[in-house]
């Protein structure tokens, strides 16, 4: 195009006439536009499809035959591509007199090749580092592109998608591929260039087969089919087609990749916390029943009466539950490998930590109870487990923030925890406390001595988890990558 002339000039003196729309079988999109006498038929698409639809070459102002030029066109193709551009080809043809019908056959053909194009699309800020985080997280991702293979490995490399030891491969050669000789190699490849709507359910179905579980994105109508295979699918809001978004099971309004990993953390965060909060609901309802039971079996006066009992589940139960379903994500949230779907909510040892915290919690209150019916009466005993059992309840909640260490991870980050860890002492030191209602309650007043044993009971279960958060560590493994895994990750 000379310099100077405007879009609008040319679109005055050639207008279009009809044209073929992109296909992604063709690859290719042609337009006609009426030129003076004639029709100029003009047609771009990928480089490796449309030269192929010519025979002669443009160059300097002269037509020659494209053969002796084509290795050259090739290779400066390849060259654009590993620079990771989007490359277009681009073709015309003059002809005095339109076909009857008008097809890809009868107008993409005889073409005079003009030059490629070469397009840059950054990835978006924060996108690598998403990816890094996928990786981290034992999430393999994976580029399906209509790109030529040589743009989408650059690309994919450029992100961290495509690493040392990873495979490519285009359409072409996966139709070749057997379903079950991909299925055995699947995770190994991490691109998928110029492949067909077919060929991305394919892919689909061959991760679902290894018994992953495959998020799929996409915006196009050619993706709706792999879009309603997977078992995730997620399609474009602002660019996405009405049928992409039908077909998908969520919409990411703001087509970011970004926000697909941060769900992803989001998620794990959700179901970390409804794990802490049924732990610490059950561990502790063990701990009522095995302070009632062994009383019975143990032939001593109930520790605990009906009204006792009901007011700690009411306070002591439920505050620190629902503060702990508000729990932040932990730092190594996406270092964790991926959940296993055939595990139930109690596998790796959960149940036997909830046993061993529910009697832990029991044992303590009886021994409180104890204490207080032995050295002074059943009143004072029942006074000290009433007290005992509410502020080991709440002094749980801590433990149960982290499998790590409440030293490492740190006490104050959930303030609602400690709101109705501090609401709760609050509360079950002012039903003793107040003669009103300590009568209602059947409580007594305690003494200096009754006040400090209870104290040291109730926060006996900060030292005994600590010693059973290292031994679950030795017993069950760690559920975070270890530093050389992590390494390996990123290779």
């Amino acid at each position: 195009m000379e310099a100077g002339i405007s879009k609008s000039f040319l679109y005055d003196r050639m207008k279009r006439v009809n044209d073929l729309p992109f296909d992604s079988k063709r690859k290719m999109m042609t337009t006609i536009h009426k030129l003076d006498n004639r029709y100029r038929i003009i047609t771009k698409g990928a480089p490796d499809v449309l030269i192929k639809k010519c025979t002669k070459c443009y160059q300097n102002g002269e037509i020659s035959p494209i053969y002796s030029k084509e290795y050259n066109i090739q290779e400066q193709n390849n060259e654009m591509a590993n620079d990771a551009l989007r490359v277009i080809a681009v073709a015309y043809k003059d002809v005095e007199k339109l076909p009857s019908s008008i097809s890809s056959e009868t107008i993409e053909n005889d073409l005079i090749f003009c030059g490629l194009i070469g397009m840059i699309d950054p990835p978006r800020e924060g996108v690598k580092e998403a990816v890094r985080t996928c990786r981290r997280a034992g999430i393999k991702t994976v580029m399906i592109t209509g790109d030529h293979l040589q743009t989408a490995k650059a690309i994919a490399k450029e992100l961290g998608i495509l690493k040392k030891g990873d495979l490519a491969i285009d359409g072409e050669n996966l139709e070749k591929m057997e379903q079950q000789e991909l299925e055995r190699n699947i995770m190994k490849y991490s691109v998928f260039a110029r492949v067909s709507p077919e060929h991305k359910v394919k892919i689909v179905k061959a991760f679902q087969n290894t018994g992953a579980v495959v998020a799929m994105t996409g915006d196009g109508v050619n993706d709706a089919p792999a879009l309603k295979n997977a078992d995730i699918g997620i399609a474009m809001g602002k660019g996405g087609t009405d049928v992409a978004k039908n077909a998908a099971d969520m919409i990411l309004t703001d087509d970011n990749f970004v926000t697909i990993v941060e769900a992803v953390k989001q998620g794990r965060n959700i179901y970390d916390n409804i794990k802490k909060a049924i732990r610490f609901l059950i561990s502790t309802n063990i701990g009522e029943i095995v302070t009632i039971f062994i009383g019975l079996i143990l032939g001593i006066k109930s520790p605990l009466l009906a009204i006792q009992l009901l007011w700690i589940n009411l306070v002591t139960d439920s505050l620190p539950a629902i503060a702990l379903g508000l729990e932040k994500e932990e730092e190594n949230i996406m270092s964790r490998l991926p959940r296993n779907q055939k595990k139930n909510l109690f596998a790796d040892g959960l149940w036997w930590k909830i046993t061993i915290e529910g009697f832990m919690l029991g044992m303590l209150t009886l021994l409180a109870f104890s204490i207080g019916n032995k050295h002074y009466c059943v009143e004072v005993g029942r006074t000290m487990a009433f007290l005992s059992l509410g502020i080991l309840e709440l002094v749980h909640s801590l433990n149960i923030k982290s499998e790590e260490s409440i030293f490492k991870k740190g006490i104050f980050e959930n303030r609602y925890l400690i709101g109705a860890l501090i609401l709760g002492v609050i509360l079950q030191v002012g039903v003793v406390a107040i003669e009103p209602l300590a009568r209602i309650f059947n409580l007594v007043p305690l003494t200096k001595a009754q006040w400090l044993c209870t104290i040291l009971i109730s926060i006996a279960p900060i030292p005994i988890m600590e010693i059973q958060k290292a031994v679950n560590s030795y017993k069950f493994g760690k559920v975070i990558y270890s530093k050389t895994e992590i390494k390996k990750q990123n290779v």
